[in-house]
């Protein structure tokens, strides 16, 4: 069973998340901010991070920073969600170490399909 940590300060488009995903497939947990991510992942080993770009703590390239220099990002895919959709945000959170980027809103039948192809590799 794959294991995901979702990281958002927004409840509502964290259970959004919980919900699409759950299934059979997939354990799910949740940070409420970047610290709590950070800290999480750190301790813990997931196969996926969805996080969001501006969250208190940390925020989503400092939580995808802290992981890469601690070696975590080289098993651990990772998602960016994020409003902001200006290229030089893109190339932070990939610099940062994410594998994929999605911009807000987004449908939950491409957050899936992102997941499964990310998850797929």
């Amino acid at each position: 069973m794959k294991k995901i940590l979702v990281a958002d300060d927004e409840d509502v488009l964290r259970m959004l998340i919980v919900d699409t995903l759950e299934d059979d497939e997939y354990e799910i947990e949740e940070a409420e901010n970047g610290s709590e991510a950070l800290e999480m992942a750190l301790a813990k080993e997931y196969d996926l991070l969805i996080v969001d770009y501006m969250m208190p703590g940390y925020n989503g390239v400092e939580v995808l920073s802290h992981l890469k220099e601690q070696g975590r990002l080289t098993q651990m895919k990772s998602l960016m969600l994020t409003a902001k959709s200006q290229e030089s945000d893109r190339e932070s959170a990939l610099k940062a170490g994410a594998t994929d980027f999605l911009t807000k809103p987004f449908s939950p039948a491409l957050l899936v399909s992102v997941v499964e192809d990310l998850l797929d590799d």
